[in-house]
């Protein structure tokens, strides 16, 4: 490993060339703004990037870098959101599971990968601390890896470590990762949240994602046993579980007595907690997001949001009409591995309205609007309002239980259009 300035690392991306961005919250930024910096002097560089969250708008998301920086987000952080809605950059729909199976085949070429690594330890390996998910197919694929040594990442285990012989390019900083603060549920979320842990057994297995309503379920499983983490993100929320023994991780068949994840999001008390612990594993997202190892376990309780939802349980979670905000992420791997477990049960859980009082549930989806999972899979849509139990029901049937978590001042507008869709079949319900 050849430890040099972050100015001379970069160099040794060419134009044309595909580069891979560490995500999660673990953004190399200093070889980014490295990077950046060389924009005069280079053109069309294709960079991918993943989930992330950056701390501002990426460096190389700057009109006169247009043909400098070709954007291929392969999930909408934060970071470039404004810029591919400007359209100067593009998104590439896919399943998150899915993507390192296309670096691996070539469909998407990697040249280069950057990344954010904690210091190596006594064998000489470096871990890629909060961010395995795609960073483990991308370095297997890429043919040159530059890494920043940062010793503000932790030290995690699983398929996240990279030895130092494989590095080109090292630069020393310390950076601190970004901190995403845990979300306060509101008493909307807590309802929510106490309405899905009602239905959540012991001894199930969680994949639970990130925000109000997530750490609502989990505040409310405090008196559950035996329960296991087997999830896509780890967040803060999952701490007070671990502490206390809740999620023992006893009764998983996948990876019994380890907490596993793909990425980490959260404060500084998460990734230090994360720091050389052998029972939390971090692993590529192709493995994770695998439906059918996700269904090995027993009673795995998938529970995700949305943006939308319709009638008929079509869910939109990556898009505002046209605009896509986010991506597929693992909502559909999990809700399809969740359907399958024994005992399993999948959850779409959402306020009935948004932060601007309009309906989240909708005779119709707005269109331009991206069915992430779709009325095939749904099993329960949850709001404050309650739960819509939609997993074998008709479509008259499914618009009625929906209609009865809705807001209640859209659930006259929305009897109308399903009395008008599904005619006497809907009006026969009561």
């Amino acid at each position: 490993m050849r430890l040099t300035t972050p100015a001379e690392a970069v160099k040794l991306i060419r134009s044309h060339q595909s580069v891979y961005i560490q995500g999660s919250t673990s953004i190399p930024e200093v070889l980014v703004r490295a990077m950046a910096d060389r924009g005069p002097e280079l053109e069309g560089v294709t960079v991918y990037s993943g989930f992330a969250v950056g701390r501002a708008d990426a460096p190389y998301c700057r009109p006169e870098y247009r043909e400098s920086f070709l954007v291929n987000s392969l999930f909408v952080a934060n970071n470039i959101r404004r810029w591919l809605a400007d359209g100067y950059g593009q998104s590439t729909p896919a399943f998150l599971g899915e993507i390192p199976g296309l670096f691996r085949d070539g469909t998407l070429p990697v040249d280069v990968a950057l990344l954010n690594v904690s210091r190596p330890n006594e064998e000489g390996y470096c871990s890629y601390g909060v961010s395995a998910d795609l960073a483990v197919s991308a370095v297997e694929c890429a043919r040159t890896v530059i890494a920043q040594i940062n010793p503000a990442m932790p030290f995690s285990y699983g398929d996240a470590l990279i030895h130092t012989s494989r590095i080109a390019a090292a630069v020393e900083v310390d950076d601190p990762l970004v901190e995403v603060p845990t979300a306060v549920p509101t008493e909307i979320e807590r309802r929510i949240g106490a309405h899905i842990a009602e239905l959540i057994p012991d001894g199930a297995t969680l994949q639970i994602g990130v925000g109000g309503i997530p750490n609502a379920v989990l505040a409310a499983l405090a008196d559950h046993k035996h329960l296991g983490l087997h999830t896509e993100a780890m967040t803060d929320g999952v701490l007070p579980l671990i502490e206390s023994g809740v999620i023992d991780n006893s009764q998983k068949r996948v990876m019994p007595g380890i907490s596993v994840a793909s990425l980490a999001l959260g404060s500084r008390r998460l990734y230090d907690y994360m720091d050389y612990r052998k029972d939390l594993v971090m692993k590529d997202v192709a493995w994770t997001n695998d439906p059918f190892r996700i269904r090995e376990n027993p009673k795995v309780m998938a529970i995700n949001s949305a943006v939308e939802v319709d009638l008929t349980g079509q869910v939109c979670a990556d898009s505002v009409g046209t605009r896509i905000i986010s991506g597929v992420g693992g909502q559909h791997d999990f809700m399809y591995g969740g359907s399958l477990s024994e005992g399993g049960k999948t959850f779409i859980a959402i306020p009935s309205t948004t932060s601007k009082g309009e309906s989240k549930i909708k005779a119709l989806l707005t269109p331009g609007a991206g069915v992430v999972t779709t009325r095939h899979m749904i099993q329960h849509v949850v709001t404050e309002y309650g739960v819509a139990h939609l997993r074998g029901r008709n479509l008259a049937e499914r618009a009625r239980a929906l209609i009865a978590i809705a807001h209640p001042s859209v659930r006259e507008e929305l009897e109308r259009a399903a009395a008008e869709r599904f005619g006497y079949s809907f009006l026969r319900l009561h």
